[in-house]
């Protein structure tokens, strides 16, 4: 139940990286980010084009660069990721005296 949150973590993780690589060193290349992340080519592209679908990035000739959303986009992003642990820590079963199976 919970290897699919676990699974959809690590991408989010993978794609705000890539994010952070294009946003520091914008205009970057697959194979740059690949060797830099030792993410697979493969997964570097994936996480580039979920990226683009939501205007955060865009191509270039010399490689990824950020759009005109992405400032907003990282401006929201720490509170939104704060709101979603807090939600995560409500959901913890903690302190259960005994749990009779």
């Amino acid at each position: 139940m919970i290897d699919r949150l676990e699974k959809e973590v690590d991408m989010l993780e993978r794609h705000l990286q890539v994010l952070k690589m294009v946003i520091e060193n914008e205009p970057i290349g697959i194979v740059k980010m690949s060797n830099e992340t030792g993410y697979p080519h493969h997964k570097v592209r994936y996480s580039l084009r979920v990226l683009e679908e939501e205007n955060l990035i865009e191509p270039s000739s010399q490689g990824a660069i950020k759009t005109e959303r992405t400032a907003e986009f990282v401006d929201e992003l720490d509170g939104k990721i704060d709101a979603i642990g807090e939600k995560l820590d409500g959901m913890k079963i903690e302190d259960v005296a005994e749990i009779e199976g």
